[in-house]
């Protein structure tokens, strides 16, 4: 399926600015900075398995159907109910406080979140 595989982050923007706006203390924001980020995805039909591997071993990990309400997890801990869309080929997920899109653009995933006009974005290569 189209977004299958393992990426690993190589580049990011916004992180600190996107960050703050989360409400995330700054000791964990200068301590998440450099952690190194593969992020696995399973897509099989319109059900998604979308892990985040994070050096020092923690994994989060949400399973959701497209058009499904599903329990999410967030960049801060917290989890939620939502519904994840596929939209023009990007997936699509509102946040409480912001919106996360996902896409594959060759051999790249790109995420992109937005929250009061910052945008942070996470550029991943495919390594498999």
């Amino acid at each position: 399926m189209a977004f299958t595989g393992k990426f690993e982050m190589e580049s990011e923007k916004n992180y600190d600015e996107f960050m703050k706006l989360l409400g995330l203390p700054s000791d964990v924001v200068e301590k998440s900075r450099n952690i190194k980020i593969v992020t696995e995805i399973k897509q099989d039909g319109q059900d998604f398995t979308w892990s985040h591997h994070y050096s020092g071993g923690q994994i989060m990990t949400n399973k959701f159907t497209i058009g499904k309400e599903s329990e999410i997890q967030t960049f801060g801990g917290k989890k939620f109910k939502a519904v994840v869309n596929m939209e023009g080929g990007k997936v699509v997920a509102n946040f409480p406080n912001y919106q996360h899109t996902s896409e594959i653009k060759g051999d790249k995933l790109v995420e992109v979140s937005s929250i009061g006009g910052v945008t942070y974005e996470r550029v991943s290569k495919r390594l498999a």
